[in-house]
């Protein structure tokens, strides 16, 4: 059975400009940190993989790897981005945080369950953080909210519009 998350791993430009936004800006403590010099497979790297605790005590973690090639592009909401839950006092403070700081910062999003601000990390990454609306645990209860009905009438349209193109 799969319990919990332990960690989502990233790749970073910079581990110190990484750090200042993480642990800096957002709060997250540095809790872990290990430097590899070589790979499981014996291919020799000089990469750091660092993780920052959140409250739950899971990790986002990042690899600084110089020594093998990624590109780092500034990512869409819908391609990637990291949601962390925080309360509604705290939602408000981070958002006035975030543009005295001269973050990119955008929202207050009202997502129905959720209110959502964004930033973006020194890496590219749109970073969410989330407060609960009194409406989540209705809206994400897939005992009445139609979950499973929904995913299948998306795929059963998707595959007509398919057939209707071929």
């Amino acid at each position: 059975m799969i319990r919990r998350l332990h960690h989502n791993a990233y790749r970073c430009r910079d581990s110190e400009q990484t750090r200042k936004f993480y642990e800096g800006f957002l709060g997250l403590q540095l809790a872990g940190t290990l430097e590899i010099k070589e790979s499981k497979s014996g291919r020799k790297t000089e990469t750091l993989h660092t993780f920052y605790e959140l409250g739950d005590g899971s990790y986002l973690a990042f690899f600084e790897a110089p020594d093998m090639p990624f590109e780092f592009k500034v990512q869409h909401d819908y391609d990637l981005h990291i949601a962390l839950e925080v309360d509604a006092p705290t939602l408000r403070d981070m958002l006035a945080k975030g543009k005295a700081a001269g973050i990119e910062t955008r929202g207050v999003s009202d997502h129905g369950f959720i209110h959502s601000i964004y930033f973006r990390d020194p890496n590219g990454y749109v970073i969410e953080l989330t407060a609960k609306t009194a409406e989540h645990d209705r809206a994400m209860d897939p005992a009445t909210n139609g979950a499973r009905e929904k995913l299948e009438r998306w795929t059963a349209a998707k595959q007509r519009r398919s057939a209707s193109v071929s």
